[in-house]
This record gives structure tokens, C-alpha cells and sequence, in this order.
């Protein structure tokens, strides 16, 4: 029977939305992370870094493409033993067209050769961008499945419980 672990960056605070920018108590990509450990009985992991973003969205992008463009790659304030899992579902933002600098931390990290990953991401438009290219040079022994892409506001919404259980129901 096979282990899954539900690994994943959010970010709370102001994010996008079409009709503009809109606070949220619990971050897109957090929401869909959640659903997809109860429809798996995965194991939920947030990856988090040990650097702090604006709350504003606009200074926090700043600060995040700033990050990128220096490759930093902070510690994590909490780590995972991967060795028993036989599926990663791996959750992130598009953020400047490819994942958090704390999730190159997490995936640098760790060795997930011959364990299936299972993307799915939150954005505004991008879908994966350059993040499933980036995922493969990182983990080139890791089988990468086809992954979930829905827009940020999406994952606030009930609509989007649907799309996810299909995700899910295809990857088993």
C-alpha cells in the first residue's frame, strides 16, 4: 500500500484576486494541500522557510523576486524524513514563474529517486511555467506525474473540490 505526503509552500495575508487584491486567513495553496491529504490520508507537511513575507502583496513579490534572483535558499523551520513515502504530492505558488526559494530548499534537501512527485500549483495566469522543468532537473530519478493547476482564488472556493477529487482519483 502506498504512503503519500502532502508537502507544500502557502502564504497567507493579501493575495490576488481578479476584482484585486484580498486578504485570506488560510493561503491557496494550503487549502488545496489540505483537501488532497483528506482524500489521500497523506500525511501534511508545510514548508516553510525561516525568512518572513510582507503581509502587502505588492512588497512581498518584491521580496520573493528579489529571493530568485539571488538563489537564496533558506532553512526550513521544520523538516520531514521522505524515506517511507512512496508519492509526494508537492504544492506551491507560481511566484515569478517557478516555486518559493523554500521549496528549492525542500526538493535540494531531499532524495526523492524512484518516489512519484505529484505537482499542483495555485497562480494567476502562468499555470506551472517553469516549475515542472525546474522539479526534473532537481529530482532527475523521480517520476513526475501530470499535476493540478488552478488559479489562486479558485482554491478559496468550494467549485474547486470537484476539480481536486478528480486530481487525485486520476493519480491512483
Amino acid at each position: 500500500m502506498s504512503k503519500f505526503l502532502v508537502a507544500y509552500f502557502s502564504r497567507a495575508d493579501e493575495n490576488y484576486y481578479p476584482e484585486g487584491i484580498k486578504a485570506v486567513k488560510v493561503g491557496n495553496t494550503a487549502k488545496v494541500a489540505q483537501k488532497i491529504a483528506a482524500l489521500t490520508g497523506g500525511q501534511l507537511f508545510e514548508i516553510k522557510g525561516t525568512n518572513s513575507y510582507p503581509a502587502k502583496y505588492h512588497p512581498c513579490t518584491k521580496v520573493a523576486k528579489a529571493e530568485l534572483e539571488r538563489g537564496d535558499r533558506p532553512q526550513l523551520v521544520a523538516d520531514i524524513d521522505t524515506a517511507d513515502y512512496d508519492t509526494v504530492y508537492l504544492g506551491f505558488p507560481i511566484w515569478w514563474g517557478t516555486f518559493p526559494v523554500a521549496v528549492f530548499t525542500f526538493l535540494e534537501g531531499h532524495d526523492l529517486a524512484h518516489k512519484t512527485i505529484v505537482p499542483f500549483c495555485t497562480h494567476e495566469g502562468s499555470s506551472f511555467d517553469r516549475s515542472l522543468a525546474d522539479i526534473k532537473r532537481l529530482q532527475p530519478q523521480a517520476s513526475v506525474a501530470k499535476g493540478l493547476s488552478l488559479h489562486g482564488y479558485e482554491a478559496q472556493y468550494e467549485q474547486a473540490d470537484s476539480k481536486i477529487e478528480r486530481f487525485v482519483q486520476q493519480q491512483h
